[in-house]
C-alpha cells in the first residue's frame, strides 16, 4: 500500500492566516448592502426615484453623512442619506443607536453569564475597535425589564407542585451612600411531571417571618396550589410563614443544615464515631429503622454531659428532619436536604459576587431575574426528569 508524506509548515499558516482578507471582504460586503438598503428606504421616503418630478414628493435629498455601527462583523463606516425635512430615519439603527440588535443581546447576554461591566466594555474594545461606556451596557441592561417582569409574573396554576424548595441568600445593594444587606428569596418546585421549574424570587430587607410570608402569597396569587412537601432549613421566620400560609402541607427540615448543627454542638476531638452513626440514621431503609438508631443513641450518650445538647438537638428535630420518609423511597435523596436548591444559590453567588455591589435593587432584581431564567430555561430543556413520579403511583397502588 502506498503511503503519502507530507509535512505542515505551521508557520507558514500562521502567516496566511493572519494576511487573509476575509474579514474585510464581509464587512466591505456588509458596508455596501447596508449603505444601498439605506438609498431604497429614503426612495420609500421620498416617494420618488432621483432626478424625478412627481407631486407625491414628500422632500427633497440633502446628501449624506458618515455614521458608525458597531456589528457582530466589527466596526462599520456607513454613509447615511438625510432629506431636508430630517425626518428620514433608515431601519438600519434607531435613532442615535449605533449598535445592532444582535450585537446588544450579545452584550447583555455576557453580563448574564457573570462578565462584568468592565470586561464587556474590553471584549467590545478588541473586537470592533470600539469603545462603549459603561452608561450603554447599563441601559441595555434595562432591555431585560419587560422580559424578566412577564418571567416572574408567569402563571404557576398549569400544573401542580407536589415538592417545594425555599431558601434564602444575602446580596449587597446600594441605598444612596450606604451599602445594605438584602434577602434574596427564591423558590423551586418539583411538578407532578418530575421536572424541576423556579417558581420565583423575591428581593426583600430582610428573612422574616412578614418577608417570606409576603413571598409565599406572591406565589398563591399566581396560581401556587398547596404543595404535599416544602423543604428548607429551620429558619425561624421561613418556617413560621410555610406553617401559616401552607396548612395542610408537611415541613421537611433540611437533614444536612441539622447535621451541621449536631455536629456544633459535639466535643471536637473524638466524636467521630457519634457523626457516623448520626449519619447512619437518616440512612435507615424505613422510618421504624431510623426511630430505633436514634433511640439507641440518645440511650447511648443522653446522659453524658457532653453530648447533652447534641442528643436533645436530634431528639427535638427527629420528626421535622423524616419527613421525607412518608414519600416513595426513590425520591429520599432529593427529599431530605435542600441541597437542590443551594446549589442553585451557588450558580447565581458564582454569577453575582463579579457584581459585588449592586447600583438598586432593580438593577439586582434585573441581573438575578435574568440568570434565574437561564437557569430554568436549563432545567426545562433538560431530557431527564429530576425525579419519576410515575413510580410513585405504581409504589402507592401497591401498598
Amino acid at each position: 500500500m502506498t503511503q503519502i508524506n507530507f509535512t505542515l509548515n505551521l508557520e507558514d499558516l500562521k502567516e496566511k492566516i493572519q494576511e487573509s482578507t476575509l474579514e474585510a471582504t464581509v464587512k466591505a460586503s456588509t458596508t455596501m448592502a447596508l449603505n444601498e438598503l439605506m438609498k431604497k428606504e429614503q426612495e420609500e421616503h421620498l416617494q420618488v426615484d432621483a432626478y424625478e418630478r412627481s407631486s407625491k414628493r414628500k422632500s427633497y435629498r440633502n446628501g449624506s453623512y458618515e455614521r458608525s455601527l458597531i456589528t457582530s462583523a466589527g466596526t462599520l463606516l456607513l454613509n447615511v442619506p438625510r432629506t431636508r425635512d430630517g425626518e428620514f430615519s433608515p431601519s438600519v439603527f434607531k435613532k442615535y443607536e449605533r449598535i445592532d440588535q444582535a450585537f446588544m443581546l450579545s452584550m447583555i447576554e455576557m453580563v448574564v453569564n457573570g462578565v462584568s461591566t468592565r470586561n464587556v466594555q474590553k471584549i467590545v474594545h478588541h473586537y470592533c475597535g470600539k469603545k462603549v461606556s459603561k452608561s450603554l451596557v447599563s441601559e441595555l441592561m434595562k432591555q431585560l425589564d419587560p422580559v424578566v417582569d412577564k418571567w416572574r409574573n408567569r402563571p404557576l396554576n398549569a400544573q401542580h407542585f407536589p415538592y417545594v424548595y425555599a431558601d434564602a441568600m444575602y446580596i449587597k445593594v446600594r441605598e444612596g451612600d450606604r451599602v445594605v444587606s438584602k434577602a434574596l428569596h427564591i423558590a423551586t418546585g418539583v411538578s407532578s411531571a418530575g421536572k424541576r421549574e423556579v417558581l420565583g424570587m423575591k428581593i426583600s430587607s430582610g428573612e422574616s417571618t412578614d418577608t417570606w410570608t409576603e413571598f409565599f402569597d406572591e406565589l398563591k396569587a399566581r396560581g401556587l396550589q398547596r404543595p404535599q412537601l416544602v423543604i428548607s432549613d429551620a429558619h425561624a421566620g421561613l418556617v413560621s410563614s410555610i406553617r401559616s400560609r401552607f396548612a395542610g402541607t408537611s415541613w421537611q427540615r433540611c437533614y444536612f443544615h441539622l447535621s451541621r448543627n449536631i455536629v456544633g454542638v459535639l466535643p471536637k476531638k473524638g466524636s467521630k464515631e457519634m457523626r457516623d452513626q448520626i449519619r447512619d440514621i437518616f440512612d435507615a431503609p424505613t422510618l421504624k429503622q431510623a426511630r430505633e438508631r436514634k433511640n439507641m443513641l440518645i440511650e447511648e450518650y443522653g446522659e453524658e454531659k457532653k453530648y447533652e445538647k447534641a442528643m436533645q438537638l436530634l431528639d427535638e428535630a427527629f420528626d421535622d428532619s423524616t419527613q421525607y420518609y412518608q414519600y416513595p423511597s426513590h425520591h429520599h435523596i432529593s427529599l431530605r436536604t435542600s441541597n437542590s436548591i443551594e446549589r442553585l444559590n451557588q450558580e447565581v453567588r458564582k454569577r453575582e459576587k463579579i457584581i459585588k455591589i449592586f447600583p438598586n435593587i432593580d438593577s439586582a432584581t434585573r441581573l438575578i431575574g435574568a440568570i434565574l431564567m437561564d437557569i430554568d430555561e436549563g432545567y426545562a430543556n433538560k431530557r431527564s426528569k429530576f425525579m419519576t413520579m410515575e413510580e410513585k403511583v405504581e409504589r402507592n397502588e401497591k401498598k
